[in-house]
């Protein structure tokens, strides 16, 4: 049997459920994810860690592109932003953003490279969209899945 890790919680510390949203704004898990979170086995966190990884790697990958995977590692270990190095490595991109997005000037000096579409959209904007972007996909899960389960049954 495999030895996994702890889940840690995704929680970055802007939750808006308290004030009425079934998706938070800040982790973009669903209300009864964080309510119920510390209820959870590692296999339940697992499940929604893995969710909302997919959802930012879907995000992430669609406005940038990673060309060197190392040189990414590399710069976010020099430059000592906190991320989770067993998380995809889009993942990393989006810590970087959030760490310094206006603060960037050439991409290739982290191993990245815009997507066609994105080239000359400033980062911070960038950034802001991929935010937004991500709260959609999770607000179109939850609604697909969840929106229509009673309370109780969440």
């Amino acid at each position: 049997m495999a030895v996994f890790e702890r889940v840690k919680t995704p929680c970055v510390g802007i939750c808006s459920t308290g004030i009425g949203d079934q998706v938070c704004r800040g982790c973009k898990r669903f209300a009864h994810e964080v309510i119920h979170w510390n209820g959870y086995t590692q296999e339940q966190k697992r499940l929604i860690a893995r969710r909302l990884e997919g959802f930012l790697v879907q995000v992430v990958s669609n406005k940038l592109q990673i060309v060197d995977r190392g040189q990414l590692l590399a710069s976010m270990r020099h430059q000592q932003i906190g991320f989770r190095e067993e998380q995809d490595p889009y993942c990393w991109v989006f810590d970087l953003l959030k760490a310094g997005a206006s603060q960037i000037q050439d991409l290739s000096v982290y191993g990245l490279a815009y997507q066609r579409q994105w080239q000359g959209v400033p980062l911070a904007q960038i950034k802001a969209e991929i935010d937004q972007d991500f709260y959609v996909l999770s607000s179109a899960h939850y609604d697909r899945y969840f929106s229509m389960v009673p309370e109780d049954d969440a």
